[in-house]
């Protein structure tokens, strides 16, 4: 599995993000996380771990038999490919449209307002 062809799913995302921030992580504590925002089986999400595993997107190890799993793909790459995908299917490529079109559905706090501009800075 290539960072470049790898397109989770909405489900397959989740529990991603929960692996890239605790990894290595056991399945009842990825469950756990889930489990607070909805109503899921931990089998549900013992299946999806498998499946992730068996596409090579997660690594599995036993330590003092426990089984904890690990991303083979890193965050910023599968986040910059949907971040690309939205960009160019959503938006025609334009990323100026994409900025505007986020920044104006919810308002941003000056905090937001002065981290973007001191990027741009940082980008010219």
């Amino acid at each position: 599995m290539t960072e470049k062809t790898y397109r989770p799913s909405e489900a397959e995302l989740e529990i991603l993000n929960i692996i890239w921030e605790l990894e290595p992580v056991a399945v009842r504590d990825v469950h756990a996380r889930i489990a607070v925002v909805r109503d899921i089986g931990y089998t549900t999400i013992l299946k999806q771990i498998q499946r992730l595993t068996e596409k090579g997107v997660l690594e599995k190890q036993i330590d003092g038999g426990v089984h904890l799993y690990r991303s083979t793909v890193k965050a910023a790459d599968v986040k910059q490919q949907l971040m690309d995908k939205v960009l160019q299917t959503a938006f025609g490529g334009s990323a100026l449209d994409m900025a505007m079109y986020a920044f104006g559905r919810d308002k941003v706090s000056p905090d937001e307002l002065k981290a973007i501009k001191t990027w741009l800075d940082n980008q010219l």
